[in-house]
């Protein structure tokens, strides 16, 4: 290793990366499951240095090597020197990609990753460019919970979630594209799996990262104030609705800042209270507002389906009522393949082949807009 030199992150300049960027760019913090680095080197070894740390939830990594998934591993807390590739030849071309594994940890305040930089003994060549602009917001589906794991898997872990294999990432490689995701496993657009109604997207979508707090990743910018000119995607996939209708089935809950019960709630019938599924529709309509407000060019496709499909006439109307009331005609409603007993993963989420079956039937519908 004595003639591999160290290159700052933020001194390579042909480079894609992957996922929502602060302030805070060298190092570099990777935020979401599926932000990432992206190089093109010679030489034949290539290393590259991070840093992490975490309380309870491990933060996961993995990295891919002319496009085929080479490895995945938990990392403990400190500066990790990880080997990429070695002995190859050094003349030929390899892609890298590096990507964060894990979603953005709401629930331990110290979970992080940052890169800092690489060592090789090659040069940095042109990265591949891509002609699309993708962002995935939802929850644990799209953070890839149960994508990994056997069915009677039920620990709440963070191995079991991915970016590797997942509907988002395999939609955005099919049609060769730049992506972001923004997602957090149990949270709604209205409320959580609990009726926790603090646990929206749309309340910490215009950070950079409203849902990774403490001291530690405040540090890094979280929850600044996400510069969303500064990447415009051509395409928005909305994934939200699991968890709120998973809510109407739960007992109430009491928030403890404003120490009121919450709850939503089923006529004796099994039907949803007509109330409570308004709150439903009002956020969907206020959060199609926002996205449009910050991307006012992107086609917004709200999918939904994977776990049941009970919320979609809540979903459908609330998007016919938003397009009476704003004119905007380019939000859509998708629905996706729902996942079977044979295409289930871990902790009763879908599993790989189910989010094949999810990509497939995306990347279709997204074709025709071409």
């Amino acid at each position: 290793m004595n003639d591999l030199r160290f290159v700052e992150i933020g001194d390579v300049k042909k480079i894609n990366i992957f996922g929502r960027l602060g302030k805070m760019k060298n190092p570099l913090p990777l935020f979401f499951n599926g932000s990432g680095v992206e190089i093109v080197v010679t030489g034949s070894d290539l290393w590259i240095e991070v840093e992490t740390d975490s309380d309870f939830h491990e933060p996961w990594v993995a990295y891919e090597l002319n496009g085929a998934l080479m490895s995945r591993q938990m990392l403990l807390p400190g500066e990790h020197s990880i080997c990429l590739f070695r002995n190859m030849n050094p003349e030929t071309p390899k892609t890298i990609r590096f990507y964060r594994e894990l979603q953005a940890m709401s629930e331990d305040d110290k979970c992080k990753v940052i890169v800092k930089g690489f060592k090789l003994n090659g040069e940095f060549i042109d990265v591949p460019v891509y002609k699309r602009k993708i962002e995935f917001i939802g929850d644990s589906i799209t953070s890839g919970e149960g994508s990994y794991g056997c069915v009677s898997d039920v620990d709440w872990l963070a191995m079991y979630m991915s970016a590797s294999v997942n509907y988002a990432t395999m939609t955005a490689k099919e049609l060769n594209a730049d992506f972001h995701i923004f997602s957090q496993g149990g949270w709604g657009v209205y409320c959580g799996w609990d009726n926790d109604i603090r646990h929206n997207i749309p309340s910490v979508y215009e950070k950079v990262c409203g849902l990774a707090t403490g001291p530690s990743n405040e540090a890094l910018g979280t929850l600044d104030d996400y510069d969303f000119e500064s990447w415009q995607p051509d395409t928005i996939i909305v994934n939200l609705g699991t968890n709120d209708i998973t809510a109407f089935s739960q007992p109430p809950i009491l928030n403890p800042d404003d120490n009121k019960m919450y709850c939503q709630r089923r006529n004796p019938d099994g039907s949803l209270n007509r109330d409570d599924e308004m709150k439903v529709e009002k956020a969907i309509i206020s959060f199609l507002k926002m996205l449009r407000l910050h991307s006012p060019d992107a086609h917004i496709v709200w999918c939904y389906g994977m776990l049941g499909c009970d919320l979609n006439l809540t979903i459908t109307e609330a998007i016919s009522e938003y397009r009476k009331e704003t004119g905007d005609k380019k939000v859509d409603f998708f629905q996706l393949p729902n996942t079977t007993m044979e295409t289930f993963g871990a902790h009763m989420h879908p599993g790989k082949e189910s989010h094949r079956q999810a990509a497939k039937a995306l990347v279709n519908y997204l074709k025709q807009f071409d």
